[in-house]
């Protein structure tokens, strides 16, 4: 190999070239001119948010009472607490919409650089190095489902950790082995399917190793691989386990086997490898005719049409076939792994459409947890990636004299079956006149990269490797810059996002921050509900100090959710999920949870049946809708002085409360733990909300008798309360909520 490679400085031109290709085809983002969309805004620009917040004024993060009445936290495994987003949030008290997409975005330059890394510890061509980088931040999923912040920061930390278990199964490193551990370990703090996949990737290649080097292998890897796994254990073990805790408690403990089925990937998407924009999931002038939602198609497959794009460059998917396949080269000793890993991934990724995902859901453990198995198409790209580039790495050190010509018209004719396969099907579809340009721009730019193919075989030694490198960035980038670029998928104005800006001049926004001001001292800390105004605005408490009873999350308390009727989100007021014990606006679970303001893009009768005229009130028009007010919400605090038994479970399903007034009875599931006679009681109590913070709520009370001090906020079994510094303790009331017992007298809770 040339000697500038050997010195490794080919290396640092190729890092500088990926880096400058990572400013050029990121900048739309790194402008500000537009902002990653979807969950990256309505779900983690709202995380940040609130981590940054609790950090700037001095709070913990650890306890959200902003979304479904409150939330552990620090058990969600989206929340962003135990990841590098913290260093943002440690940064600014309001992390940008700039700044947020740029830490998105970092992810994919650090995982690009890390596979960079790995072809250098092998002296491999840093021009393969360099393709394979490309490839891994911009193809496939990686471009196309951006908006993933927790898969987008696994395949980043997997890509880190697959090149530090290389490099510690290679030198037999202690040192190295601690840092994949740890690599390893963050990539599995946001436990997601693209983690889980990429924990048995590293326990292949681990295999792999074994199985190459034989005992003495197994023998001199072991000592790294405890150190690896000791530090790997040490990162994940609390935060897993409180997620594990947190799992068990929410709506969504297992996913069903057809229920997952439902997020494979269709057959036909793996024709987006070869024509990106087939089915039109980035062209604004089609109308997307692909498999998913499409019932004229194939019934029961809920992806978005952005989850089936595959596609991961003409170059890099022309030098798989040939002379990748054609040589034999993807079954090279040093490969041969990952080619094997590469199709599992993809089989896997078709879900219900092979046997391979059906044995991986029985027999890998984590596997029932996720719903989509379409999310192996993150490592089907990051593996592509690395095939390609070692095949690239392969031309351009072969023997001189070496032609690849008969591979490139074995490669063309491949591809040309493929270009009629895929306008049959569109034709199939009745979709001819949508799928001939793509189809037509795909082959220019095959054609273009076998010319470039061409060129390395013919002048590589003349031309250098700096020459090679530029001749496949300039080709790659400009590729995958123009059929994975910007598109409405992962990339719309920031202004469609501005209700969750701190700043915002949102009218609905401003009249709900007024209206629940309240202060020092009250008692009310009124919560609002967001009744479908879009699907960015569920989590907008979070990002305004708005305490929401629903918001957008996955993972949500069952006890909650199945007493109030909450959903993953609620982007229309069609959403809504009224439950027999919140049958209505008007009723006492509405009361005792403090809801007093319903803001809804539509008038609200058309939402609940069930109300009457003067139940609500309407207080506000805005431009987005109606702002309505429930003038029975009680207090977030409140002292009742007796108690009655109840069946928690039994009034979920019924809907039935006791005939008890409940400012005089306090509902509960068990007996209280000093006696005292059951039935309601009027006693007069004074209260004071001294303190109302994330994770520390301070009450005095000034009472003439024994009684029960209420604090309408999820009860959650990880708090604990004190009466006068004395632990006591916290008494699951009126189904939902909490409440401590206390003696006559002044005393604080």
């Amino acid at each position: 190999m040339n000697a500038l490679s050997k010195k490794g400085a080919g290396y640092w031109l190729a890092a500088i070239a990926f880096i400058c290709v990572w400013t050029v085809l990121c900048w739309p983002w790194l402008s500000g001119a537009v902002t990653i969309p979807f969950d990256a805004k309505a779900h983690f620009q709202a995380q940040i948010q609130f981590l940054a917040q609790a950090l700037h004024s001095g709070q913990s993060p650890f306890w959200n009472h902003n979304v479904f009445g409150g939330s552990p936290q620090v058990a969600d495994p989206q929340s962003l607490i135990f990841s590098p987003a913290i260093i943002l949030a440690l940064l600014s008290p309001s992390p940008s919409f700039r700044a947020v997409d740029a830490y998105v975005l970092a992810h994919l330059l650090a995982g690009g650089l890390a596979l960079m890394m790995f072809f250098r510890d092998r002296n491999w061509h840093p021009a393969g190095g360099l393709m394979a980088a490309i490839v891994f931040a911009f193809g496939a999923s990686a471009a196309w489902r951006v908006q993933h912040v927790g898969q987008i920061a696994s395949l980043a930390f997997f890509a880190i950790a697959f090149w530090l278990t290389a490099r510690m199964l290679q030198r037999s490193s202690l040192l190295t082995g601690a840092f994949a551990g740890l690599a390893a370990g963050f990539m599995v703090l946001e436990p997601d399917q693209v983690a889980l996949l990429g924990v048995y990737i590293l326990i292949g290649m681990v295999v792999a190793h074994w199985l190459s080097g034989g005992w003495a292998g197994v023998r001199a890897s072991l000592p790294a691989l405890a150190v690896a796994s000791v530090a790997g254990a040490a990162t994940i073990a609390l935060p897993l386990l409180w997620t594990w805790l947190f799992a068990e408690a929410t709506t969504r403990p297992a996913i069903d086997l057809v229920e997952a089925g439902r997020g494979s990937l269709h057959p036909a998407s793996l024709l987006t490898a070869v024509f990106g924009d087939l089915f039109g999931a980035q062209s604004p002038t089609v109308d997307f005719w692909g498999p998913y939602n499409n019932p004229g198609w194939v019934k029961e497959l809920y992806l978005s049409q952005n989850m089936g794009q595959v596609y991961f460059g003409a170059l890099p998917l022309l030098l798989m076939l040939a002379p990748g396949l054609t040589r034999g080269w993807l079954w090279d000793r040093a490969v041969r792994p990952l080619t094997l890993l590469f199709g599992l991934m993809v089989l896997f990724a078709l879900g219900r459409y092979t046997p391979v995902f059906g044995l991986a859901y029985e027999y890998l453990p984590g596997v029932k947890v996720f719903r989509r198995p379409a999310d192996a198409t993150f490592l089907v790209g990051a593996l592509g990636a690395l095939l390609s580039g070692y095949v690239l790495h392969r031309i351009l050190t072969a023997a001189p004299g070496t032609s690849f010509r008969r591979d490139l018209i074995v490669g063309a004719v491949a591809v040309l079956m493929l270009a009629g396969l895929a306008l049959a099907v569109s034709q199939g579809e009745g979709h001819l006149g949508d799928a001939w340009k793509p189809v037509a721009l795909a082959l220019g730019w095959f054609a273009v990269a076998a010319a470039v193919v061409l060129v390395l075989q013919r002048w590589r030694g003349a031309i250098g490797p700096v020459a090679a490198a530029v001749l496949v960035t300039g080709l790659v980038a400009a590729d995958l810059g123009v059929n994975n670029g910007p598109n409405d998928s992962t990339a719309l104005s920031p202004q469609l996002y501005d209700v969750l800006r701190p700043e915002t001049r949102n009218e609905t926004i401003a009249v709900l921050k007024s209206l629940t001001a309240q202060p020092a001292g009250s008692l009310r800390r009124d919560r609002v509900e967001l009744l479908g105004m879009g699907f960015e605005w569920p989590n907008a408490a979070m990002v305004h100090g708005l305490d929401h009873t629903l918001g957008y999350n996955p993972l949500r308390l069952a006890d909650f959710s199945e007493a109030v009727g909450t959903r993953d989100g609620i982007a229309s007021p069609s959403e809504r999920k009224f439950t027999p014990l919140f049958p209505s606006y008007r009723c006492r679970l509405a009361n005792l949870l403090g809801l007093r303001y319903i803001a809804s893009p539509v008038p609200i009768e058309q939402v609940d049946n069930a109300l009457r005229d003067g139940d609500l009130k309407l207080i506000a028009r805005t431009k987005e809708g109606y702002v309505y007010e429930n003038p029975r919400a009680l207090p977030r605090v409140q002292f009742v002085g007796g108690w009655e038994l109840a069946d928690f479970d039994g009034m979920k399903q019924s809907g039935r409360w006791p005939e008890v007034d409940p400012q005089q009875a306090v509902l509960l599931e068990v007996e209280p733990p000093v006696a005292m006679p059951e039935g309601p009681t009027l006693v007069k109590a004074s209260l004071k909300l001294v303190r109302y913070e994330n994770t520390e709520i301070e009450i005095q009370v000034t009472t003439t008798a024994a009684g029960f001090v209420v604090l309408n906020d999820t009860w959650h079994p990880w708090w604990r309360a004190t009466v006068d510094g004395v632990e006591t303790e916290i008494l699951k009331a009126n189904v939902l909520f909490r409440a401590v017992q206390v003696p006559a007298g002044t005393h604080k809770v």
